[in-house]
């Protein structure tokens, strides 16, 4: 909370700072890290179609400030000031972006209906939205109204599209998600780690990414009951050294900390614990098999394309209604899903077991990913219209 309430007092000074009134600038919102890991190839593809203006990129939270706070991709990375009128007033006038783009979610009626009133053009990117959402409900006007702050949105599906066009919101284009985008490119990153090769050696691996408490509970029978042949990396959501020592205490295999690596000779380990972030993207293209969490509580579940891009097949807990990506991966059998420590550990030894299995879920993996990517152009291409239009 300190973090949420503190890192906004600095905000209007650091706008004053590198903002200035001549200055022409575009505006990108995310809620926090994921949305803005979706923003990126917008944003990249922005920088290049205006390279004379400033990015000025916000967030809502403190796990998505914290992380990109020192990012080069933006002039100006701030936390939003919390949604009043006159914080809405007075940001937009230091801003005073020529567009204004949101990331998936985030509605915040103030500084929406302060940018429709400045007739500055707003965009939502890779929005998504289901029936039982405020918007689509008897007493849903007022978020209605906020709706219609929007110039356009591009959804991911088309029922979001059709929800949409049932409260007569016609502006819309089925663009898909740009983190299909986002994921596919980091093919052409070098993902090497030097100290993931030291530790797997020629074993498989399997990694468990973004993991809570009630994730790694029922993974914690199969870890210890699996063959040596099978090494682990653990990579928890939140960076709680209390909570990863309690893990530790669980496992019954000898286990080691990212952060001592230089100390202990990594190979002789069966069990690697991630504690610090910014790292699983590319340990994820080191994987055999991938867990990814957030699916066996309430918190989310977490990002299943970084792991399906490298063609990885995927085990996530059994919440997952919210998220269309993982429904039609699970369809395709690119994705298996586990409501307890039974299942996780029969689908595990499944695919550690059965080779031919495990590649041909990989590939599927993988193949949805391909077939999916073209949002940004999608988005881009409307943007380049109005430019050339001198709309913006």
């Amino acid at each position: 909370m300190s973090l949420f309430v503190y890192g906004r007092k600095t905000v209007f000074n650091t706008l004053k700072e590198s903002i200035h009134p001549d200055d022409k600038t575009i505006w990108f919102h995310c809620a926090s890290l994921g949305e803005y890991e979706q923003g990126v190839p917008i944003m990249e593809k922005t920088k290049e179609l205006f390279p004379d203006y400033k990015l000025i990129v916000t967030f809502f939270s403190p796990s998505g400030f914290e992380v990109k706070k020192n990012s080069t991709l933006a002039n100006t990375i701030i936390y939003l000031p919390i949604d009043t009128v006159s914080n809405a007033k007075k940001f937009i006038e230091l801003a005073h972006p020529s567009l204004a783009i949101f990331i998936k979610y985030e509605f915040w009626p103030n500084y929406l209906f302060q940018l429709k009133e400045k007739k500055i053009l707003t965009f939502l990117v890779s929005g998504l939205f289901r029936k039982d959402q405020i918007f689509f409900k008897p007493y849903g006007g007022f978020m209605r109204k906020v709706l219609n702050s929007f110039d356009h949105f591009f959804v991911q599906d088309e029922t979001s599209k059709k929800l949409l066009n049932n409260i007569n919101i016609k502006e819309t284009t089925v663009s898909g998600d740009t983190r299909f985008d986002r994921v596919s490119n980091q093919l052409l990153q070098d993902n090497n780690l030097t100290f993931i090769s030291e530790f797997k050696q020629n074993n498989l691996c399997i990694v468990c990414g973004s993991t809570w408490p009630e994730d790694e509970a029922v993974l914690i029978d199969y870890i210890n009951k699996a063959s040596d042949d099978v090494k682990f990396i653990i990579a928890p959501h939140e960076i709680n050294a209390s909570k990863i020592e309690s893990f530790r205490k669980n496992i019954q295999k000898q286990s080691s900390l990212f952060s001592k690596k230089e100390e202990t000779n990594i190979s002789e380990y069966n069990v690697l614990i991630i504690d610090i972030v910014g790292l699983l993207t590319k340990i994820y293209s080191h994987a055999d098999i991938a867990y990814i969490g957030g699916g066996m509580g309430d918190t989310g579940l977490h990002n299943i394309l970084e792991p399906a891009t490298f063609g990885v097949p995927i085990v996530i807990g059994n919440r997952f209604e919210k998220f269309p990506e993982a429904k039609e991966l699970k369809e395709l059998k690119g994705l298996f899903s586990i409501s307890n420590a039974a299942e996780c550990s029969e689908i595990l030894k499944k695919l550690v077991t059965d080779k031919n299995a495990r590649i041909e879920s990989g590939k599927i993996a993988k193949k949805f990913i391909e077939n999916n990517k073209g949002a940004t152009n999608t988005t881009m291409n409307y943007i380049k219209q109005l430019k050339g239009k001198s709309l913006i």
